[in-house]
């Protein structure tokens, strides 16, 4: 049998997983790379055998590759792109064609036998719901800011009252288009008590106590491998201007490793981006952590091996 492969689903655009699989392929690990969301349009066929107790037979071919359902040693979920029917379905065909392929095709990419997941798509799914971040970072130990989720207008208020100053912080980046055509992004914000009235019971909302930081950190966790990096910025959202920020890789307190680590575990990770706060006396403050987050820049400004860590992690067998 030839080795096990690695399977990438991700979209076209994603230089993250080029140069992860540029290094595997430098290792000798055999590779396909899969975007789901262009089952419906880009030529994928998939076939797939189920048997008594549980066996499973088949492939997955893409236009230059074919997969062995039952060799593959890892998966990479990073970026997979919404499915997309064909422009000449109908409307109703469409969604029926969409719905078909995401239960069938990304349900079976999702039970794949005797593989590790970096990570599961079902542990992703349920670890952005910051409910549940808010907890799991409780239990294991991080100092989490004082935190409201509410849609009740009095208890907004007093929450501002007891805990001010307060930042706004949206629950998930969702696509937003201003009133003249262009995306906007809803960015961390000061909350002033007065601007506070009845729209609030138009949706839930996130309010949180300010730190008093003098700098953030991105503390990447890949495996076992931890690596941080102080990001200095002037403003309070440092997403805001990238142009304008400073990157210095720093060590990360043992607590706090340690903390991470637990964290995964406890939502079935093996890799998450945690952002921090930390104040003058040096203390880090948890905000939350991305399952998917971002890793590829700051590689770039730091030298931080972060692609070898995750070949090493994608690599083994698990």
């Amino acid at each position: 049998m030839a080795d096990p492969a690695v399977l990438v689903l991700t979209r076209l655009d994603d230089p993250t997983s080029d140069e992860v699989i540029a290094e595997l392929h430098r290792r000798g690990i055999p590779v396909v790379r899969l975007d789901p969301g262009d089952f419906l349009t880009g030529g994928i066929e998939v076939s797939a055998w189920y048997q008594n107790l549980g066996q499973l037979s088949g492939h997955l071919a893409t236009s230059s590759r074919t997969l062995d359902l039952t060799n593959v040693r890892s998966v990479y979920y990073r970026r997979p792109s919404p499915h997309e029917p064909p422009e000449v379905m109908s409307d109703d065909n469409a969604r029926f064609a969409v719905e078909q392929a995401r239960y069938g095709l990304n349900g079976l990419l999702a039970s794949l036998p005797n593989c590790r997941y970096v990570n599961h798509p079902r542990h992703i799914a349920h670890a952005e719901f910051k409910a549940v971040q808010f907890a799991t970072a409780s239990a294991v130990g991080f100092q989490i800011p004082a935190t409201l989720i509410t849609n009740r207008l009095d208890d907004a208020r007093a929450f501002c009252a007891d805990h001010g100053p307060v930042v706004y912080k949206p629950l998930r980046n969702t696509p937003f288009t201003a009133t003249n055509g262009h995306p906007v992004t809803i960015w961390v914000r000061p909350v002033d008590p007065d601007d506070l009235d009845g729209s609030i019971t138009a949706t839930v909302h996130l309010f949180q106590a300010v730190v008093d930081k003098v700098a953030d950190v991105r503390t990447t966790v890949i495996g076992d491998q931890v690596f941080s990096v102080r990001i200095d910025s002037p403003h309070l959202d440092w997403r805001e201007d990238y142009a304008v920020l400073t990157y210095r890789a720093i060590p990360t307190p043992v607590h706090t490793a340690q903390a991470c680590r637990a964290y995964l575990r406890h939502l079935g990770l093996l890799y998450g981006a945690f952002d921090f706060g930390i104040t003058r006396d040096g203390e880090w403050w948890w905000y939350e952590c991305n399952p998917a987050g971002q890793w590829h820049w700051l590689e770039a400004e730091t030298g931080l091996p972060m692609t070898a860590a995750t070949a090493d992690l994608l690599e083994a067998i698990a």
